[in-house]
């Protein structure tokens, strides 16, 4: 549970995220971030803390080369894949793999990767993930053409995750890459 929001805008990413660690019915603030800096990458995470301490801590990252689309569902997810499974954190079932949810940003554009190790890139320039995705994309909709910078248009939308999710939790990081 959580709301992780990205948005690329004028050759810069912004990806932001709560702090709330959910189990049940349990919510635990965590100071550990879900969003940081690696090397030339922004990162932020939902679906388990133990995947975002294996990409923050033990992800070696490739540089990105070419065609940047083709290089993060090829070359990218290779290392993401072999990282989380010498973590122990990815699954296999009847053959197929799987990992978690997390915004990344490079290079001034921002990517959506999925459980099964797809690679998403918004046409609207903006993504979220989490239990707070849809609310906090309304938000990123609402707010877009407006007088609103980047980083105040992220942290409105997480801010409208946490007032219509329960999964969602400030305080709210955000950071440009």
């Amino acid at each position: 549970m959580t709301a992780i929001v990205g948005l690329a805008q004028s050759g810069s990413v912004y990806i932001g995220g709560d702090s709330a660690g959910v189990s049940g019915m349990s919510l635990t603030v965590r100071a550990d971030a879900k969003v940081f800096r690696k090397n030339r990458y922004l990162f932020g995470f939902t679906t388990s803390f133990r995947m975002g301490q294996l990409i923050r801590y033990s992800l070696t990252l490739p540089k990105p080369t070419g065609n940047l689309e083709a290089f993060m569902a090829t070359t990218f997810i290779d290392a993401v894949r072999d990282c989380l499974k010498t973590g122990g954190w990815a699954s296999k079932e009847n053959d197929r793999e799987e990992g978690g949810t997390f915004l990344v940003g490079v290079r001034g554009q921002l990517f959506a990767v999925y459980d099964d190790y797809q690679v998403a890139k918004a046409a609207d320039g903006y993504a979220a993930v989490g239990c707070g995705d849809q609310i906090a994309l309304g938000a990123l909709f609402a707010t877009a053409g407006t007088a609103l910078g980047p980083r105040r248009r992220v942290k409105k939308a997480l801010a409208a995750a946490e007032r219509f999710s329960a999964g969602v939790r400030g305080p709210f990081v955000c950071l440009k890459g």
